[in-house]
């Protein structure tokens, strides 16, 4: 199995690139959990402001069928006028696209955006989609049947410490 990249070092590493990128207009808008979380921190650490929006895809994913609904639904929740705003959509892994392909359907649900940009914490290759993160904080390829998840401690605010785990793929296919 290829070594894991330190979650916190690529957090560092995207903050710089967001930083360097002079992104103040854009919105912020992470998917959930992760992308949450890691948008949150990032609100935090560059003073971003506005509201942040939590987007879950679970009712958009293609494979709803297969896979079934995952057992902690959350709500989705943006704050702000979608139709023309530019927004940086947060993911924690960007692996095939089919996630940030159900992101951007509820996006439009809302409105269509002037422009949307990506940011994966990890980019872990394997895409199925054409779909690329501008900002990637760390990029990784591992088999399709494991799963790189993002954890941090039960009850962590914004600002606790991200980490990595890898843990068995619970698609019979890769979809994430």
């Amino acid at each position: 199995m290829p070594s894991l990249p330190d979650a916190e070092s690529a957090y560092a590493t995207l903050l710089a690139q967001l930083r360097d990128a002079n992104l103040g207009h854009y919105r912020l808008v992470g998917i959930h959990s992760g992308g949450v979380w890691i948008a949150e921190r990032l609100q935090r650490d560059l003073a971003w402001p506005g509201p942040i929006g939590e987007i879950d895809i679970s009712f958009y994913r293609d494979d709803y069928d297969e896979i079934g609904l995952h057992a902690e639904v959350k709500p989705t929740s943006i704050g702000f006028e979608v139709a023309g705003a530019s927004i940086l959509l947060v993911d924690d892994v960007l692996y095939t696209g089919r996630t940030i392909r159900g992101a951007m359907n509820v996006l439009f649900d809302y409105g269509r955006p002037a422009r949307i940009e990506l940011a994966a914490l990890v980019d872990r290759q394997g895409r199925q989609l054409p779909i690329a993160a501008r900002f990637a904080g760390a990029r990784l390829t591992l088999p399709p049947e494991q799963g790189l998840v993002l954890t941090r401690a039960p009850g962590a605010g914004a600002g606790e410490p991200f980490a990595f785990t890898v843990e068995p793929s619970r698609r019979t296919h890769p979809s994430s």
